[in-house]
């Protein structure tokens, strides 16, 4: 049977990057701005509950005056959910990275991307992205872009469990990494962790698990359990807002899993900033 396949142009991908980039730096999360007012609301600690008030200020306006929420506007992460029946006029990367150019410059978002991990030289249009392509079924085309500010990123792990260290091995390997992180990455923090597949399937999953909505429960019971009771042993760690103590470490823990060999149990550890930003388009 003949397939009707849409066709999409590289202009249309460029300019929806472009936007989401401007986007995303400009304007967090309606799940995280009810997540820090809900805080502030049960935070006991004076001086915490004042952090996250300004944090929610500081959030309003940059939305209101449409600038950065943070001066780290990070290294471009773009997810792309291409459909079976979509055919893209062009080089869709190409696409991809001339709309993080261009929305980082007509957003005035900093150029935070070196060529080479070593001479250090800036590329000064903060290209290239970091693309991870997924293939699904379907007429359309999802782009996710996600600024990743590098306060938080540093403060990410990754390691090699065994097998029999199971759920409370888990557990302790994502609360460590929270405590060793401190007020690094901007707490409150939200926790993406992946587990399984292999090195880098659960460090790819971790990032993903940033992406789910605060106020979206893990649809498997196990992992629901799992992430509140490792939220509840970070937000007793008493790191709190911009560590400056009190109640609210963490705003969330997002676990995603993946099927992995006998012999291991990878499990990942990104850890989002307060803002943790991402917007997300369907053409």
């Amino acid at each position: 049977m003949a397939r009707n396949l849409r066709f999409i142009e590289t202009e249309q991908i460029t300019q929806a990057v472009a936007e989401l980039c401007v986007k995303a730096n400009v304007c967090i999360g309606g799940d995280i701005r009810a997540a820090l007012s809900k805080a502030q609301l049960r935070e006991t600690s004076p001086l915490a509950g004042a952090v996250l008030a300004l944090l929610s200020e500081n959030a309003e306006i940059a939305e209101r005056e449409n600038l950065p929420v943070c001066q780290d506007t990070g290294m471009s992460v773009v997810f792309v959910w291409l459909g079976s029946d979509v055919h893209v006029n062009g080089d869709i990367s190409v696409a991809i990275n001339e709309g993080v150019r261009r929305g980082y410059r007509d957003g005035y978002c900093r150029n935070s991307v070196v060529r080479d991990p070593i001479d250090r030289i800036n590329t000064g249009d903060n290209t290239p992205a970091v693309i991870h392509y997924d293939f699904t079924e379907g007429d359309f085309l999802r782009i996710t872009v996600m600024p990743k500010g590098f306060g938080s990123e540093n403060m990410s792990a990754v390691k090699m469990l065994k097998p029999s260290d199971g759920l409370s091995g888990a557990a302790d390997f994502i609360v460590e990494t929270v405590r060793l992180a401190e007020a690094n990455p901007c707490p409150p923090i939200i926790a993406g962790v992946g587990i399984g597949g292999t090195l880098e399937k659960a460090a790819l999953l971790s990032k993903q698990a940033l992406l789910r909505d605060l106020g979206e429960i893990n649809p498997q019971p196990l992992w629901a359990d799992f992430e509140a009771g490792v939220l509840e042993r970070i937000n007793n760690l008493g790191i709190g807002a911009a560590g400056f103590g009190g109640r609210t470490t963490a705003l969330g823990v997002n676990v995603l899993t993946y099927p992995t060999h006998i012999a291991g149990l990878p499990i990942a550890v990104n850890i989002g900033c307060h803002a943790t930003r991402h917007r997300t388009i369907i053409l």
